[in-house]
């Protein structure tokens, strides 16, 4: 079944995209989530096996939030781990796919 990322989710990527363009997404930073950052930036759907992989990438990394430079304000605005957040979706990304039920 393929899956519309919604605006916020778009919209999340397409911020990704423009600090990974500045400089800002670390050198950890992977083609998965430049690949994903693209994919979800444009709006294409994407597969039940893309949101398995988004609902697990969520669940590993939802410790970056208490990260320095993860929120808004902070020292180190935006940290690598925000980038790669906002790459999957962001807040938007895990809500979205937190809603979809692939059993």
């Amino acid at each position: 079944m393929a899956h519309q990322p919604p605006k916020d989710v778009q919209e999340a990527a397409q911020r990704a995209q423009r600090w990974i363009e500045d400089g800002k997404a670390g050198k950890g930073f992977t083609d998965t989530g430049r690949r994903r950052a693209s994919q979800l930036a444009s709006g294409d759907e994407v597969s039940d096996d893309v949101v398995e992989k988004m609902q697990a990438y969520f669940a590993r990394h939802t410790v970056d939030k208490d990260a320095a430079g993860f929120r808004q304000g902070g020292d180190g605005f935006p940290s690598p781990g925000r980038v790669a957040w906002d790459a999957w979706g962001g807040d938007a990304g895990e809500r979205w796919v937190g809603t979809i039920d692939l059993d």
